[in-house]
């Protein structure tokens, strides 16, 4: 079965449906449901034209600390020249519909569903819609982490086709991840990876650990333990998790469930608040 991408729909709700949606925000975890990602919530970034984003995550006293997400739709001809304001950002772009084209240092970069491209801080890039419909992407952001005597990153642009899965042990393949960068490379302080579970598969425990979570599904549905609770979620749909919030998942439906995983790593833990 090939893979899919699910997106926002957008528009509003009819003014005869009942306020049924999911949507739940904790100390530990938050769920934002496709549902709820309409255009009343969309936002405008400077120096980008044709473009509105669902901002999903950002840094924020009780919300996600070390990153922002953005979903993002550029209307054909859109895009900007001027994408990042902030030097110490880096950033991933995940397409999920369209096409689009994306320049680094000059070099053009042909982008549709699946198109993956990691942008380390200070990168010249630039990115335009190039198709006759909407580019959809996401695009996650973070302050990088430098680290005296470890290079940073170069930028690189792949697709989730061109990865193969790595199976996690003792699953038959049941439950993999497509990871864009090699967990041992130090360099690279985030990781944004995509989940896949087979129908029925599960994570078997509750997962804790210090990492911090942003996941979008991309397609089917399971249902996922966050903290204390057991929610369900499906295509569409965006969860955040706190460092050290418990996780555990049983992926249901006739569709792999799969999700787009934010996750910081591969830094020491800071010993004194960030000053402000």
């Amino acid at each position: 079965m090939s893979p899919t991408y699910a997106a926002p729909p957008g528009g509003h709700p009819n003014q005869t449906e009942l306020l049924t949606g999911r949507a739940v925000f904790t100390e530990a975890y938050a769920v934002i449901p496709r549902g709820v990602m309409r255009d009343i919530v969309t936002s405008f970034l400077p120096f980008w034209e044709g473009t509105r984003v669902w901002v999903l995550a950002r840094p924020l006293s009780g919300f996600a600390e070390t990153f922002s997400h953005y979903l993002m739709e550029i209307a054909p001809g859109g895009g900007s020249d001027r994408p990042e304001p902030a030097p110490e950002a880096e950033g991933v772009l995940f397409v999920v519909a369209g096409a689009g084209r994306l320049v680094i240092g000059g070099q053009a970069h042909d982008l549709g569903p699946g198109g993956y491209a990691y942008l380390p801080p200070g990168t010249d890039w630039r990115l335009h819609a190039t198709g006759a419909g909407t580019l959809r992407l996401h695009w996650l952001r973070k302050a990088y982490e430098a680290v005296p005597g470890i290079p940073a990153p170069e930028p690189f642009v792949t697709d989730e086709g061109r990865v193969a899965p790595s199976p996690m042990p003792g699953t038959e393949g049941r439950w993999a991840t497509t990871r864009f960068v090699d967990p041992a490379d130090l360099r690279h302080d985030m990781h944004v990876n995509i989940v896949t579970f087979a129908p029925g598969a599960v994570i078997p425990f509750a997962e804790t650990h210090v990492m911090e979570h942003g996941l979008y599904v991309l397609q089917g549905k399971a249902v996922y333990r966050l903290n204390r609770d057991w929610v369900e979620v499906e295509a569409g749909d965006y969860m955040w998790l706190r460092a050290f919030c418990p996780q555990a998942c049983y992926a249901g439906g006739p569709e792999p469930f799969r999700y787009l995983l934010y996750k910081d790593v591969n830094r020491h833990m800071p010993l004194a608040p960030p000053r402000r």
